[in-house]
């Protein structure tokens, strides 16, 4: 290891080279880590981002190059699936391997605190009673205990709900710390890292930036890329030309034009993404869905599901939320008739045909280690109608990113990112007219949700999805049902942030009523001699009110000036100076977008608390 250099690196990833096979995951790669950065790691599936994190906790060694680190740097890794002793409880399993000196007396209340706000409240459960979520939840909380100088996170959030993410996002923001995580979940990186480190094709990109500052450059970047390409290809027509003419290498000028050409000739062009392009894959879907009617299903004494009725639609997009074990997973189960409810009834129309993407996917269970990639996908058919055309098995295969070598591979030497997307392949591949999704998100890269959600825009069909994933939520769903502490599920119109919108007006309304209530208390306490304060009557300012009668042109106004500089940025892809001067308006004009925004919330909310004011 060696010292802290002069600008606080405590990590360097040094031209790192490592293959599995004849498969090359990195290439001569590297980047730096500053003191105090937190970084996410992105990519597709299959592309090394597990390996990076193995490789810099020293689990994996590269090939070739080096991982240099500051000195007396402490690290702690969080791996996807985490190993405890069966025989150890909860407590002694997080406790036994962080306590020291300096934490003795307060080691066991911190860990009863974390656990207890990541669902683990049975602090004598052995560690082999655990599920898979659980043993990743108490993973994670003997790593945050551990304090390290260095966090190696593996998808943290994957078993987390909503409320737990929120928890872990104030915690890693406040973290003194470095962090490197690998995470699909995008509302996270925005909120929690200040640098990005994109692994694509063998090589690492590094960008100071959250998510959203990283689309924004990674666009830039291959924008940059595309017209270095167009004006090599426009110089390698000119001089093919005076090749054909058949100039004669007899000078040194003429001599260093020919190999000038080969130099061009046998440059490399930039490297496109693959993307996962899906036609729509359904079955007709007659006039009766899924019909739920007062249904409740308990196990023992306690009620998960109560009196839920339902009617599902043709082209419904349905979110279901809610803490770890209230019956989400239960509920789709139940749909799915796995699970018999103790009241009520479930009509399923004659045309349903449900696809079921499991939360967790098992090997020897789910998939044969031992079949080949394309035998496992020709399982379900041969060839699938889409809205593009019949699509073979192995068509299909190379849109999900399985190239024609990859198709003959052992399902076994998968990651696990890759098993999943190969089973949601499958799923699709059997054309149903209803999907059903448990946690859709977890393992999946963004480049792969990205197109998945883009599918689900025009999917004929039934969307049913249990997700922690606000980003996904936002993105996909209609209608949120959250579950209830009593078992009762409660409806609410758009996606997740609609949601929280809808929690917070409603919570505001509810303080507001308090404050009238106090406030008749008071007139009452005044007629017998008791005068208090009266409550402070709310409204908005002039400035206030006049904002709010144009903040919506406003928003509007920005929007059309965003889609024209966009639209000018496409046209002048070729002009680095000119791209570079758009891209900064375009920043300002979002900048400015944002403030609108969050302005024109604040403004919203205090318009319904004061309308609410006035009818009560």
């Amino acid at each position: 290891m060696s010292e802290k250099s002069i600008d606080m690196n405590i990590l360097t990833v040094d031209e790192i080279t490592k293959a599995y096979g004849v498969r090359k995951v990195f290439d001569k790669a590297s980047f730096f880590l500053q003191e105090g950065e937190k970084a996410g790691i992105i990519g597709i599936n299959g592309t090394g981002k597990s390996t990076l994190l193995k490789i810099i906790a020293g689990i994996e060694s590269p090939d070739s190059g080096s991982v240099i680190t500051a000195n007396n740097l402490t690290v702690k890794y969080l791996p996807q699936t985490p190993v405890f002793n069966d025989t150890d409880n909860v407590l002694d399993a997080v406790v036994k391997y962080n306590k020291t000196e300096e934490n003795q007396w307060t080691i066991e209340s911190d860990a009863r605190s974390m656990m207890t706000k990541l669902g683990i409240t049975d602090f004598d459960e052995l560690c082999g009673h655990l599920s898979g979520g659980q043993k990743k939840r108490l993973a994670l909380v003997s790593v945050l205990l551990a304090k390290p100088d260095l966090l190696l996170l593996d998808e943290p959030t994957n078993h987390l709900d909503n409320e737990m993410s929120t928890w872990l996002e104030e915690q890693l923001r406040s973290y003194r710390g470095s962090i490197i995580m690998v995470t699909h979940d995008r509302y996270f990186l925005d909120s929690v890292a200040n640098r990005i480190i994109e692994v694509d094709k063998g090589s690492i990109y590094s960008y100071t930036e959250n998510y959203s500052g990283y689309l924004k450059l990674k666009t830039l970047r291959e924008d940059i890329a595309d017209a270095q390409e167009r004006k090599r290809q426009s110089i390698l027509r000119v001089e093919l030309e005076w090749v054909k003419r058949g100039a004669r290498a007899r000078s040194t000028k003429q001599k260093a034009r020919l190999e000038r050409y080969e130099e061009l000739k046998n440059t490399s062009a930039p490297e496109k993404d693959d993307k996962v392009e899906l036609g729509s894959m359904s079955s007709r879907l007659g006039k009766t869905t899924i019909i739920l009617d007062n249904i409740t299903k308990r196990f023992g004494d306690r009620t998960i599901i109560k009196d839920f009725s339902y009617n599902f639609l043709k082209n419904d997009r349905i979110g279901i939320i809610g803490p770890n074990g209230c019956g989400k997973s239960t509920l789709l189960k139940t749909i799915l008739g796995e699970y018999t409810p103790d009241a009520g009834s479930i009509e399923i129309g004659p045309t349903v045909k449900i696809g079921y993407f499991t939360q967790e996917i098992k090997l020897n269970v789910d998939m044969d280690p031992n079949q080949r990639v394309i035998d496992y996908i020709r399982d379900v058919a041969e060839f699938v109608e889409t809205s593009d055309g019949k699509i073979t098995a192995a068509r299909l295969l190379e849109r999900f990113l399985f190239k024609g070598e990859d198709q003959y591979g052992l399902i076994g030497k998968l990651s696990g990112g890759e098993r999943r997307r190969l089973y949601l392949c499958k799923v699709l591949m059997s054309a149903p007219n209803v999907l059903i999704l448990d946690e859709p998100t977890n393992d999946l890269d963004i480049t792969t949700l990205t197109v998945l959600e883009d599918y689900l825009d025009y999917f004929d069909g039934i969307v049913i999805a249990v997700s922690h994933d606000r980003y996904f939520l936002d993105r996909v769903v209609r209608r949120i049902f959250a579950f209830n502490p009593d078992g009762t599920l409660r409806q609410s119109e758009g996606g997740y942030t609609d949601y929280e919108i809808r929690l917070s007006l409603e919570n505001q309304d509810n303080e507001v009523s308090k404050v009238s209530k106090a406030s008749y208390n008071s007139v009452n306490e005044e007629k017998q001699g008791k005068a208090k304060p009266r409550e402070k009557k709310l409204k908005f300012s002039y400035n206030e009110q006049r904002e709010y009668d144009t903040i919506e042109d406003d928003i509007a106004t920005l929007e059309d000036e965003i889609a024209s500089l966009e639209d000018a940025i496409a046209k002048n892809a070729s002009d680095f100076i000119e791209l570079q001067k758009l891209s900064a308006k375009k920043e300002e004009a979002e900048a400015k977008l944002g403030e609108k925004m969050d302005r024109w919330t604040y403004l919203e909310e205090l318009a319904q608390a004061i309308e609410a004011q006035k009818n009560n």
